[in-house]
């Protein structure tokens, strides 16, 4: 064989191994069992602020996981058996990104997160090109699903909805004229904040203060110094535990009368335990039912508690994505994500949250939003508000 011949074969083969390499399909390990291993990714905070979120978030869907695994999964006459491989995006974009094509080069099947708003809209774009479907348990920023990508579903009602029972709430049952507004500058606080002050301009309220800080800031008392001399009757705040509770202790220390209220990044077991007394009369909001009222919340916090301790808030919410996928998986008949995307659209069961089904963006249908006020260092349900699936954007 002449030495052109070897160097052109030699092409051939690096060129043929390079495209195996670029194929996306899932990992194909075997276990002791004989069942064909497939990785599905769970994506959240792990270390950091909102670690607590992020793990209460992996625990459900590994919850789930096991569960599935328990049952047996057949599909295309092959047993399979998923692994769930969970990574930290210490709830940061760019990270997320790094994270979300790790994810990609590991080929797994799908992707359960993320589960900030301003961590699943960049690496949405990542799983969009690569045709991973991906169903977040927890992002609500409008954003996430109005860019149109294929691939991006979730299980939690989004914050169009959200900001509008907010804001209605805060000008039409706690008889807010005056409202402080102040958000995290992230996807999420920044995008329910807008809503907030849409709605409550709506009802008739008038915003007196918009300011924004930062998703790692503790210190808020030039912000809420400034907001004081407006004398506001509620101060809203856009954004998560890990800084909604140092602010509502300090808005308290400095004799600030108005009323205190929140989303679902401040209505946690967590800011209970950081805002301590100062807590008392905080309203929060939390899309979806409360748990006591969810089909199967009963049953899911009994088993969730007896394994991961408390609940946080949204891990219901990621035990029914992964039940999502896989139900979508099961109705393709495979864990190709080229099949088994879609049939997303086509997925309908009753959910430990409720009853899971998407619209033609993703978005969950019929989502609600309930109120909660904090009496006696516990969240206790004000009321529920029902919805119909948000309008297409």
């Amino acid at each position: 064989m002449n030495e052109r011949r070897m160097k052109w074969m030699l092409w051939i083969v690096v060129l043929a191994l390079g495209l195996t390499a670029c194929e996306k399909k899932p990992d194909a390990a075997t276990g002791a069992g004989g069942e064909t291993i497939v990785r599905i990714g769970s994506v959240s905070p792990l270390t950091g602020p909102q670690a607590h979120l992020g793990k209460d978030n992996a625990n459900g869907a590994r919850l789930a996981i096991d569960e599935i695994n328990a049952a047996g999964v057949t599909l295309g006459g092959k047993k399979f058996k998923f692994e769930l491989l969970a990574e930290d995006d210490q709830a940061d974009p760019r990270t997320a990104t790094v994270v979300a094509q790790k994810m990609v080069d590991q080929h797994v099947a799908g992707v359960l997160g993320h589960l900030n708003s301003g961590t699943s809209i960049p690496a949405s774009k990542i799983y969009a090109d690569a045709g991973i479907p991906q169903i977040s348990p927890s992002a609500t920023a409008i954003a996430y699903t109005a860019q149109g990508f294929k691939t991006a579903y979730r299980v939690m009602t989004n914050d169009l909805q959200q900001g509008k029972v907010l804001g209605e709430y805060a000008v039409m049952k706690l008889g807010a004229k005056r409202i402080a507004i102040i958000d995290d500058r992230t996807a999420y606080g920044q995008g329910l904040a807008d809503e907030v002050e849409k709605a409550a301009k709506a009802a008739g309220g008038e915003i007196v203060a918009r300011e924004f800080t930062t998703d790692r800031s503790t210190d808020f008392l030039a912000i809420l110094t400034s907001i004081k001399a407006k004398n506001p009757d509620v101060v809203f705040y856009g954004g998560m535990d890990a800084q909604g509770a140092p602010m509502v202790r300090q808005l308290h220390s400095l004799g600030l009368k108005a009323k205190f209220l929140g989303g679902d990044g401040v209505q946690t077991t967590e800011f209970l335990k950081l805002a301590g007394a100062d807590a008392e009369g905080v309203t929060g909001s939390s899309p979806g039912l409360p748990i006591d009222i969810m089909p199967g919340g009963k049953e899911f916090r009994e088993k969730f508690t007896a394994k991961y301790g408390a609940i946080q808030n949204y891990a219901p919410y990621a035990y029914d994505a992964a039940r999502a996928m896989v139900e979508a998986m099961k109705l393709a008949d495979s864990v190709d994500p080229k099949q088994y995307l879609a049939q997303l659209p086509r997925v309908q069961f009753t959910g430990v949250t409720g009853q899971i089904g998407f619209d033609e963006k993703g978005d969950i249908r019929g989502g609600a939003i309930t109120l909660y006020r904090v009496r006696n260092g516990k969240w206790e349900v004000l009321e529920t508000v029902r919805g119909e699936a948000p309008p297409a954007m």
